[in-house]
C-alpha cells in the first residue's frame, strides 16, 4: 500500500483582510491629481427682471482684447503683456483722479474708513484661436495688478503685506479694490 505524501495547507482565510487593509492604506495615503484653473467666483444667478440697467459708462471699462495671433489691445492701443500690469494698475487705482479714467465714489469701509472706491471693470474678450498659455498670461497680469495694489494698502494702512493680514483686514481691502473682471464671449476676429 502506497502512502501519498499530503502537502501541507496554508491558512488563508486572513489574506483577504490583509489585502483589504493594503487597499485602504493605498487610497488614504496616495494624492490624486486634481485639475486646475482659474480661481473665479462667479456672481448669483439674479431672476430674470425687464428692468432697464443703465449703461456703464465709457471710462469706467477698460478694455482688452487678445486676438488669434496672440496679440494684446488694450483700450484701442497694441501693448505687450509685460505692460499691462501697469495700465491696469493705474485704470483700477486711478490715482489722479484723471476724467478718463473710472469715476470714483466714496464709501465707509470698515477698519479703513471713508475710502474713494473706483466704479470701474475691467473687459477682456479673446479670439476662439487665441493660446491658452496667451490668456493665461493676460489673466495672471490683470490678477497680479489687483494682488499689487491690494498689498500696497495693506502695507499703508495696516503695516504689513496683504498675505499677513486678518480675514477682517482682507475683506476691508478686498472692498476699496473689488475684482471686477469681466470676461466676454469669444469672438472669430480672424473671420472679420
Amino acid at each position: 500500500m502506497s502512502k501519498k505524501k499530503e502537502s501541507p495547507e496554508i491558512n488563508a482565510s486572513s489574506l483577504a483582510d490583509i489585502a483589504f487593509l493594503l487597499l485602504i492604506f493605498f487610497l488614504v495615503a496616495t494624492t490624486m491629481s486634481t485639475d486646475t484653473g482659474l480661481a473665479r467666483m462667479l456672481p448669483p444667478i439674479l431672476p430674470n427682471t425687464n428692468d432697464d440697467v443703465p449703461p456703464i459708462k465709457e471710462r469706467n471699462v477698460f478694455q482688452v482684447m487678445l486676438n488669434y495671433k496672440n496679440q494684446l489691445l488694450v483700450e484701442g492701443e497694441w501693448c505687450e503683456i509685460g505692460q499691462l500690469k501697469d495700465k491696469a494698475k493705474e485704470f483700477i487705482a486711478n490715482p489722479k483722479d484723471e476724467a478718463t479714467l473710472p469715476e470714483k465714489a466714496e464709501t465707509e469701509i470698515p477698519l479703513i474708513g471713508n475710502y474713494m472706491v473706483s466704479k470701474g471693470v475691467i473687459s477682456l474678450q479673446n479670439d476662439r484661436g487665441s493660446q491658452y498659455q496667451a490668456y493665461l498670461q493676460v489673466q495672471n497680469e490683470l490678477q497680479a495688478a489687483y494682488n499689487e495694489l491690494r498689498d500696497e494698502l495693506a502695507k499703508t494702512k495696516f503695516h504689513h503685506a496683504y498675505a499677513d493680514c486678518t480675514d477682517e483686514e482682507q475683506d476691508a481691502i478686498k472692498k476699496v479694490y473689488p475684482q471686477r473682471i469681466s470676461e466676454a464671449e469669444p469672438k472669430d476676429y480672424k473671420k472679420k
